[in-house]
């Protein structure tokens, strides 16, 4: 996190794919995540305001690398009563045939989402933040460890979908991969 209304970053790790399509959360309600010297949570609805604006869909949070953009329709966001929902048509460029290998595989981190707080938008008890609204600016596939640790990201094959599915085996493992990795940063 950094001061002065600059943009912050969060994980999660859920994703699924369908054909050259990706979808699942971004952020989800409730869930923890320890930041170094703080816990955070998002509220329910902390998304409401923001998604009618132009948000873009990134790899690992880079702006050169665009997966996709509200605006132009390839990426659908919507809230829900678990958190943020995605689904983000991947383009054929390299990034996109990158991601959609790495998804086929199981083998991304998760994902992430860049915003901002407006005044007001949070409230601190002790060492704990809960987000209550969040001016995003971006959701990312980030391709190591998220900070959430309940996000989703699979790649959906219309044929095939039952296939691309994690097994609770693969869930469990890629779950305490980033929980160890959270605590080597913190």
């Amino acid at each position: 996190m950094t001061a002065g209304g600059d943009m912050e970053h969060r994980s999660f790790i859920e994703v699924r794919a369908q054909g050259r399509r990706i979808e699942g959360y971004a952020a989800t309600y409730g869930s923890e995540a320890r930041l170094g010297g703080f816990v955070e949570t998002i509220a329910p609805g902390a998304f409401r305001s923001t998604l009618g604006g132009d948000i873009l869909a990134l790899l690992d949070h880079d702006a050169g690398k665009v997966l996709g953009r509200t605006r132009s329709g390839t990426l659908r966001l919507t809230e829900d009563s678990r958190g943020l929902a995605f689904s983000l048509d991947l383009p054929d460029t390299q990034a996109g045939r990158d991601v959609e290998a790495l998804a086929a595989r199981g083998d991304l981190g998760g994902m992430s989402f860049g915003f901002k707080v407006p005044a007001g938008g949070e409230r601190w008890d002790g060492e704990k933040r809960t987000l209550y609204q969040i001016d995003l600016r971006e959701v990312s596939i980030v391709q190591a460890w998220p900070a959430y640790p309940d996000t989703e990201v699979a790649l959906r094959s219309a044929r095939d979908a039952w296939l691309a599915l994690p097994t609770p085996r693969q869930i469990v493992r890629r779950r305490r991969l980033a929980i160890a990795e959270a605590s080597i940063w913190a």
